[in-house]
């Protein structure tokens, strides 16, 4: 139930800032945030990273639909028991949410964090969640899966005596 709320929170938290930018800030310009660091662009992806298939929302709708009903299927069987992997397949399944919500109701996704540092794309608070949660579930498996599945208790007989 905890991870559920995390889910909620996290694409609340990803739907308020994606509304604020599209009433807020005109479509294609930006405002300060970070000075020298990130500024707020409002600027509408039909793709997926880096704009990426921008021809095919139907697509990524799908795809962003599918890949969400996976990690609610895997979480809800508790195919992973360990806290830091539920934790991180729920941030990525508040991102995958989030922007599932956009597409499905907009036709294209939300971005608004420009990176003033690097040349970067514009991105959003899902896909802080999606890469995040990605990483951390990638060090999860590689790292802790492993020793989780050799603590298990495996079938004991009784003493016998």
């Amino acid at each position: 139930m905890l991870y559920a709320l995390l889910v909620a929170v996290l694409v609340a938290a990803d739907q308020i800032v994606k509304y604020l930018v599209r009433t807020y800030i005109p479509l294609g310009t930006s405002v300060p945030f970070l000075p020298g660091l990130v500024e707020l662009t409002h600027w509408q992806n039909t793709g997926a990273a880096f704009s990426i298939l921008s021809d095919h929302t139907w697509l990524l709708t799908l795809v962003s639909a599918v890949v969400a009903v996976v990690i609610a299927v895997v979480l809800l069987k508790r195919v992973f028991r360990h806290p830091f992997g539920v934790a991180s397949l729920s941030v990525v399944l508040a991102g995958a949410i989030g922007n599932l919500i956009d597409r499905a109701l907009f036709g294209s996704v939300t971005d608004m964090f420009n990176l003033l540092f690097m040349r970067f794309a514009v991105f959003n608070v899902a896909d802080i969640c999606v890469v995040c949660g990605g990483i951390a579930f990638c060090v999860y498996f590689l790292f802790l899966y492993d020793k989780e599945k050799k603590e298990e208790p495996h079938d004991s007989h009784p003493a016998e005596g």
